[in-house]
C-alpha cells in the first residue's frame, strides 16, 4: 500500500478515535447526543474528514477493502450539501451502526 493511501486510513482512524473520545468511555446514550449540539457538530466534523479521506482513497484504490466506501463519501456529502436536512437519528445511526465496521476495517488494512 503506498503512502499517501496509509495516510488518509490513518486520517480515518483518528476521526473514529475522536468521536469515541467524545462519549469518554460513558455508555453512548442517544439523549445525551442529541441534547448535546457541541457533541453533534464534532461528530459531523468527522465523519466529513471521513468522507473526504475516503473519496481521496477511491481515487487511486477503487478496490479498497472497506465496507460500502462509496456510501461513506456520499455520507460526507449528505452532511455538507443538505445539512437543513440533516436529522440526529442518522448521525446516530452511523455511530453507533457503521463506525465500529468501519474502524476494524482500517485497522486491518493499516497492519497489513
Amino acid at each position: 500500500m503506498d503512502d499517501l493511501t496509509k495516510k488518509h486510513l490513518l486520517d480515518i482512524l483518528i476521526a473514529i478515535e475522536e468521536i469515541e473520545s467524545f462519549f469518554d468511555n460513558k455508555p453512548k446514550l442517544y439523549d445525551d447526543f442529541y441534547s448535546n449540539l457541541c457533541l453533534r457538530r464534532a461528530v459531523e466534523r468527522n465523519i466529513e474528514i471521513i468522507g473526504e479521506a475516503m473519496n481521496r482513497i477511491l481515487k487511486t484504490k477503487q478496490e479498497i477493502a472497506i465496507t460500502n466506501s462509496r456510501k461513506i463519501v456520499d455520507a460526507r456529502n449528505y452532511i455538507i450539501h443538505g445539512y437543513d436536512s440533516l436529522s440526529v437519528d442518522i448521525l446516530w445511526s452511523m455511530i453507533m451502526n457503521h463506525l465500529p465496521r468501519l474502524k476494524k476495517e482500517v485497522v486491518t488494512l493499516l497492519d497489513s
